[in-house]
């Protein structure tokens, strides 16, 4: 680690994340919006795969890009879901996960000095991979008055001279927002008008509400040759614990980001590349069942969330998050989240933690619990914060 790039001490949301860890294995009933995972389990047919690929004997090191019967698969998936046209030979790579493609992304394009525009509030984890390449973040402020929308003005005044990539998160973690083409288009003219390149993070793409499609950024003309596009199959699938994941950009990028992987985890899992062919082969009818449940959950957080006094809360285009404003109860969003944790047992995400236009919010993961226990959740919240604010 490259000293005093990145704090050295624990974040709020990772100290909640150990006490409520703490508190379930002391056998406390802690009710889990704090963890950014499914709660489902991973359809059986993905795990029979990988079990008798292990019986089968894929037990040791093979192409460090994955096996390319994935990687065929992946190009077949992005050209149909995603209107990506990528040579599977040259173009695509699995990884780790999609947090580790992001950071072989980021370690492999970006130089010392150089800078990055994210967004905020945004997935932090992002910032700090930038700053653990030597990167400058610039942030762009979304705006909670303007339902988080991307607005072009804000983001061409973050350009500079040293600026060489723009992060993007869509569907947007911890809003919920799913860029429209129209704000897609806007960023796009403003990285090929500086000649930037774009990462591009669509952990969430499948998970989508109301009728609205998630549109990958590299679909857009000009944008698939300054594109890294990143994928997991954690969210879709359930298989938050398997850490695989993909990438997709021109071949020499690509080529870059390997000699990131190969010194790092050399290459994803072999067997658990087996299960991943079957997820995209197979996956469909998983995923429709999974997206039910979560717009369940999704319409019971906001209208839980909304009949508590004071509160406000957008309703999630996307991804498995509410974000509500809870500035009435206290503006510091890691005290809150202490105090609810303490209360009733009810873990949170303290809205800090996405930057400081996410003070005063708490981020609540409603996919992470089931059906029953987000109902206990919210019946235990308003308690806790009506005690609280009389």
């Amino acid at each position: 680690m490259i000293p005093g790039r990145i704090k050295s001490q624990p974040t709020d949301s990772f100290r909640i994340y150990e006490i409520a860890n703490r508190m379930e294995r002391e056998g406390e009933d802690v009710i889990r919006f704090d963890v950014g995972r499914p709660s489902f389990d991973t359809p059986k047919p993905i795990k029979e795969a990988t079990k008798k690929a292990l019986d089968e004997g894929y037990v040791h090191y093979d192409d460090y890009r994955g096996f390319l019967e994935l990687r065929r698969a992946i190009a077949k998936k992005l050209r149909i879901d995603n209107g990506i046209d990528a040579d599977p030979d040259k173009e695509i790579i699995t990884t780790t996960g999609s947090t580790h493609a992001s950071f072989a992304a980021i370690m492999a394009n970006i130089d010392e000095g150089e800078e990055v525009i994210c967004f905020e509030p945004g997935y932090f984890p992002h910032i700090n991979k930038v700053k653990f390449a030597g990167g400058r973040v610039r942030l762009v402020t979304l705006k909670e008055s303007n339902s988080y929308q991307l607005e072009g003005r804000d983001l061409e005044e973050a350009v500079t001279p040293r600026t060489k990539m723009i992060i993007l998160v869509n569907p947007h973690n911890p809003t919920g927002r799913v860029y429209s083409k129209q704000e897609l288009s806007t960023l796009a003219e403003v990285a090929i008008r500086h000649d930037l390149l774009v990462l591009s993070d669509e952990a969430y793409e499948y998970i989508v509400y109301d009728g609205r499609r998630q549109i990958s950024i590299a679909s857009l003309q000009g944008m698939k040759d300054r594109t890294i596009s990143v994928f997991a199959f954690t969210k879709t699938f359930a298989m938050d614990g398997w850490r695989m994941g993909y990438a997709t950009a021109n071949q020499e990028i690509i080529e870059r980001m390997l000699q990131v992987t190969k010194v790092s985890t050399s290459h994803a899992t072999v067997f658990t590349q087996k299960g991943a062919v079957i997820a995209l082969e197979e996956g469909r009818k998983w995923i429709d069942d999974m997206l039910k449940e979560d717009l369940r959950r999704r319409d019971l957080t906001v209208r839980r969330l909304r009949e508590i006094e004071g509160i406000s809360c957008p309703v999630p285009e996307g991804a498995i998050y509410a974000f509500p404003n809870v500035k009435a109860y206290d503006h510091s969003s890691a005290r809150l989240s202490e105090y609810l944790l303490d209360k009733v047992k009810v873990a949170t995400g303290p809205g800090v933690e996405f930057g400081h236009s996410g003070e005063g919010h708490l981020r609540i993961c409603y996919g992470a619990a089931n059906y029953e226990q987000c109902v206990e959740g919210f019946d235990r919240l308003a308690d806790a914060l009506r005690t609280r604010r009389g």
